[in-house]
C-alpha cells in the first residue's frame, strides 16, 4: 500500500538531533559524527524503525545509521527510537536517521568509514526480470557495499521471499562472500541474537517462513 504523503513529516524529521538531512557531507568520516568512536552498524531499509529501535537502544557500545528513502516512513522510525530509547532512560546518541537512495550509497560512504556490520531486513524482493538489479542484494550493490564494508565485516539478510533468497545466494558468491550461516526456517533455527521486524512478525502470523543468512566480506 502506498503511503499518503505527510507535509509534515521533513520538518520534524529536521528538527531532530540524530536525523542527517546531507548525508553525502559525511562520506569518509562517518565515526566523526558519533558521540563516540566504536563500531558502526547500518540497517539499510529501515522501514518504520522497529528494529533499529530495538537494537540501538540495547546496545550503547555501537553506533547505529538508518536508511529508508520517505520522510513519512522515516519519521515513524525517528519515533519508534526515541520511544524505545526513552523507555531505557537514554538520550538517542548511537543513531543516525537519513533519507538516502541505496542504490547509490557509495556516494555517501566509502573506503574510510569501516562499517562492521549491514543489516538487509525483507527488502523489496523486485520479481520481474527486468528490475532485479535494483535488488538490495543483486551483484552491483554487494560489491558496493564491499568498498566500505570492514574486513571480516558481516551481512546478515532476511526476507520472506524464497526466489529472491535462492537468487541472493549466487549473488554473495559472485561477490565473493563467504556464507557462514544459513536457514530457511530461522525461528525454529536456535540462532541466537535475532531482532523480529515488523514485516517478520506479520508474515510469521501467516505461517511464512524467514529464511536469513549471515555473509562475510573475504
Amino acid at each position: 500500500m502506498r503511503m499518503r504523503r505527510k507535509p509534515w513529516a521533513r520538518p520534524e524529521l529536521e528538527e531532530c538531533s540524530f536525523f542527517i538531512t546531507n548525508p553525502t557531507e559525511y562520506k569518509g568520516k562517518w565515526s566523526e559524527s558519533f558521540t563516540r568512536n566504536q563500531p558502526i552498524y547500518l540497517e539499510l531499509g529501515c522501514g518504520k524503525g522497529t528494529f533499529m529501535a530495538v537494537h540501538a537502544a540495547e546496545n550503547e557500545n555501537i553506533n547505529y545509521i538508518a536508511i529508508d528513502i520517505k520522510d513519512e516512513v522515516l519519521v515513524l522510525a525517528k519515533r519508534n527510537i526515541e520511544a524505545s530509547f526513552e523507555e531505557k532512560g537514554r538520550k538517542v546518541d548511537n543513531v543516525k536517521l537519513m533519507a538516502q537512495e541505496i542504490a547509490i550509497i557509495d556516494e555517501m560512504l566509502d573506503s574510510n568509514d569501516k562499517i562492521d556490520k549491514i543489516y538487509i531486513n525483507f527488502c523489496n524482493p523486485w520479481p520481474k526480470e527486468r528490475h532485479k538489479k535494483r535488488r538490495l542484494t543483486h551483484t552491483r550493490q554487494l560489491n558496493k557495499y564491499r568498498e566500505f564494508l570492514k574486513e571480516d565485516g558481516e551481512i546478515w539478510f532476511k526476507t520472506d521471499d524464497d526466489e529472491l533468497f535462492e537468487e541472493s545466494l549466487e549473488y554473495f558468491k559472485e561477490s565473493n562472500f563467504k556464507i557462514e550461516y544459513i536457514t530457511y526456517d530461522l525461528h525454529n533455527s536456535g540462532f541466537e541474537g535475532n531482532v523480529t521486524t515488523e514485516h517478520e512478525d506479520m508474515f510469521s502470523a501467516q505461517g511464512i517462513k524467514i529464511k536469513f543468512l549471515k555473509a562475510i566480506k573475504n
